[in-house]
């Protein structure tokens, strides 16, 4: 090739193949390369120059604030309220005040009184009724009307009276309106009273009235009919107290015809009484 002219020299590169150029610059391939050490992979990258200005504080995420809980969630709790309340008495006068300062029930905004309790609690026979009605709204004292009169005739009939030995008192304190059962809700609110109402009374026999007194303390929803006349038992500051469920002296107005069985769980009532010898003792437990 040294022999030919530059032109001629292109033609026959050309010819063999080389049709491009692969750079602006020739490169001597005859000269000896600078080597590459194994280990210069390992060195360290020297960190790129940066600029000696401050940089601008990177601004934080913009989060959407969570919504605040509503008042009635976070104040509105009113069966942890009358757990609270209620467990802070000590004494029946201290429940009896608890219960008429509490404005946790929604039946007490259309109430008259506070209906607590009626009687003697020193005997430990304790009667419990499902709810005020008229006549105990206006009053302040449970079974004063038709109800309690008839209630008064059963007690007698087995030596029990509420100014002397008997105690008085309701699954519900305030009344219903129209008279109509108490909702789950509205149970559910006035039970923690009833249960520290028990265990202050320390009672050694309870008396349940009707159905819904059966099913708020002792958590049967079996008819009364199923219920009445057998013996149930209530933990009491850790002991087990008998409890009879019976008809209560309201259906007894209506169906008279039932007063016998009334009468038959009365009877048993009253041996129960005298096994256990409450009407021997005058001792206070409260």
């Amino acid at each position: 090739m040294a022999d030919l002219d530059p032109l001629s020299a292109l033609a026959w590169l050309v010819d063999a193949g080389a049709d491009e150029a692969i750079g602006n610059e020739p490169v001597n391939r005859l000269t000896a390369k600078q080597s590459v050490k194994p280990t210069d992979f390992l060195q360290p990258v020297k960190p790129a120059a940066t600029s000696t200005e401050p940089r601008a504080p990177r601004p934080m995420p913009t989060v959407a604030p969570r919504p605040k809980a509503p008042a009635s969630a976070i104040a509105g709790d009113a069966i942890g309220a009358a757990q609270d309340v209620a467990g802070r008495a000590t004494t029946l006068a201290e429940l009896k005040a608890a219960m008429e300062a509490f404005d946790g029930c929604t039946l007490k905004k259309n109430a008259t009184n506070t209906v607590f309790a009626d009687g003697v609690p020193n005997h430990r026979i304790m009667v419990i009724g499902e709810a005020p009605g008229r006549d105990e709204d206006k009053i302040g004292k449970p079974f004063v009307g038709r109800a309690g009169q008839l209630l008064d005739k059963m007690l007698a009939a087995i030596q029990l009276d509420r100014t002397k030995n008997a105690y008085i008192t309701n699954v519900i304190n305030w009344r219903p309106p129209d008279n109509r059962d108490p909702t789950p809700e509205e149970a559910a609110v006035c039970l923690p009273f009833l249960r520290r109402h028990i265990d202050l009374v320390d009672p050694g026999i309870i008396i349940l009235l009707g159905a819904v007194a059966a099913k708020h303390v002792m958590g049967k929803t079996d008819g009364i009919m199923r219920l009445r006349g057998k013996w149930l038992d209530y933990n009491v500051n850790g002991r087990m107290v008998p409890v009879m469920p019976t008809l209560h002296p309201a259906y007894l107005l209506r169906r008279a015809a039932d007063k016998k069985l009334a009468w038959h769980d009365l009877q048993m009532i009253r041996d129960k009484i005298s096994s256990l010898g409450l009407l021997d003792s005058n001792t206070a437990s409260v």
